[in-house]
């Protein structure tokens, strides 16, 4: 018997999954990699693990990007529990809980991954006392005023600092004037008495290294700073040797946006790598065809919810306790592009509109009539003449408009076996506007 209870739970949008969490996460992933163009998070391993590639001994540095709710989180969840299968220590963090996001420079990030980093070493039993960082936090309370005890622990002084910056703009801005000019010093003292140390006591529990995901950092707001760039191009571009120069492995999350920047080329090359692109799950194909694999998988995904414990093939003799029909769920596969947070969504608000299960057709429509209302009031006119283009196209330019089309996700990036394209977000593709 299905629990309606658990199921409207297990859809709800906002939860990432824990694939190292056997009791239920685990369960309702779905690997898309067959659909999405290849192996990608086994790419980001194999740079870091994979002898072939180098040593784990060699810090580098990655980029991972994607249209915000596509998976990005849930697979580079994944991809930590597959370097702790393979030895390493690895520290993931959400940019969100440490960072102003309006507001972020090159030093927040670098004390944001030093507290994280020392944190997780102290709760693995290593604890590092740093010279470097007693002197800046002594300093720090003379000329600032902020109360933190400098002979705490590593992680918990950077967590003091941090909180009361980013609950005040103007002590944020006045620690920062004193930081910044420091960026080198910050850069040293973090790897010769953070990194390094706690990289060969790692060694010595028989660890093969250190890995840190900075996730959500795509998220950063867009905005111009006062010099005219843009906080993306500013962070990832004007300052990536520094976000590079840590010793010790690195992925950052990074805004999808700037693949289409006319400083893209400066970014790889000031990364030494080439950013991996989550895309969406493929729905059609740019002919307009069905992808009939895709659909099959994201039926999967939907279907995992509500009956984890279940091999595929018996999920899909209950696709009418679920759906009032299998072409209502092929329906909300279609109108969800392949974007699964979305697809999430209008299954979490069908139950709640309809207050149980079966979801009706006519429910789903209506769910997808709202969010397309809502979304064609964010479309202006030129907007609309660029989306005409994409439907007939299948791709996209550098202009400032597309830029914004993909931050808005008004338009979807799709691969598949060596084929990529971009393509409209199915709720607009029936808005009168495009007819």
């Amino acid at each position: 018997m299905l629990d309606v209870k658990k199921f409207f739970q297990a859809t709800n949008p906002g939860n990432t999954l824990f694939i190292n969490n056997p009791e239920e996460d685990k369960k309702y992933y779905i690997d898309f990699s067959s659909v999405r163009g290849g192996q990608i998070i086994e790419d980001l391993k194999d740079k870091i693990a994979h002898p072939i590639f180098g040593s784990p001994d060699e810090p580098t540095c990655q980029l991972f990007t994607g249209h915000i709710g596509c998976g990005k989180s849930t697979e580079l969840l994944r991809l930590k529990a597959d370097l702790e299968q393979e030895g390493f220590h690895v520290v993931y963090f959400d940019s969100f809980e440490e960072l102003e996001l309006g507001d972020v420079d090159v030093s927040d990030i670098l004390l944001a991954i030093a507290r994280r980093v020392s944190e997780s070493l102290e709760e693995s039993g290593i604890s590092l006392r740093s010279g470097y960082f007693k002197n800046l936090f002594a300093e720090i309370k003379d000329r600032f005023q902020i109360s933190t005890n400098i002979e705490a622990k590593l992680s918990l002084g950077i967590a003091e600092i941090t909180a009361e910056t980013k609950a005040s703009p103007r002590l944020r801005e006045k620690l920062r004037g004193y930081i910044e000019p420091q960026t080198r010093e910050l850069i040293r003292g973090i790897n010769k008495e953070l990194l390094e140390p706690a990289i060969r006591k790692l060694k010595q529990q028989h660890k093969k290294g250190l890995v840190t995901i900075v996730d959500n950092l795509e998220k950063v707001d867009s905005i111009a700073k006062p010099w005219g760039r843009s906080q993306h191009e500013y962070l990832f571009v004007d300052r990536a040797e520094q976000l590079r120069t840590l010793n010790c492995h690195l992925v950052y999350t990074m805004p999808l946006a700037l693949r289409f920047s006319n400083d893209f080329d400066t970014l790889t090359q000031k990364f030494r790598a080439d950013p991996k692109v989550l895309p969406m799950v493929p729905v059609k194909f740019a002919n307009g065809s069905e992808c009939a694999e895709g659909i099959k998988q994201l039926r999967q995904m939907v279907l995992a919810r509500a009956f984890p414990d279940m091999d595929k093939k018996k999920r899909l003799e209950k696709i009418t306790e679920i759906f009032d029909s299998p072409e209502t769920l092929d329906c909300l596969c279609k109108y969800s592009g392949g974007h699964v947070r979305n697809l999430l969504r209008f299954v979490n608000d069908s139950i709640r509109k309809q207050r149980g299960l079966p979801i009706s057709r006519q429910t789903l429509e209506e769910v997808i009539r709202a969010y397309r209302n809502e979304r064609i009031l964010a479309v202006d006119d030129r907007e609309w003449g660029l989306l005409s283009k994409v439907v007939k196209e299948k791709k996209v330019g550098g202009d400032e408009g597309y830029k914004t089309l993909i931050r808005s996700m008004f338009v979807y990036e799709y691969h598949y076996k060596d084929e990529l394209w971009f393509d409209i977000n199915p709720i607009l593709a029936e808005a009168k506007e495009l007819k």
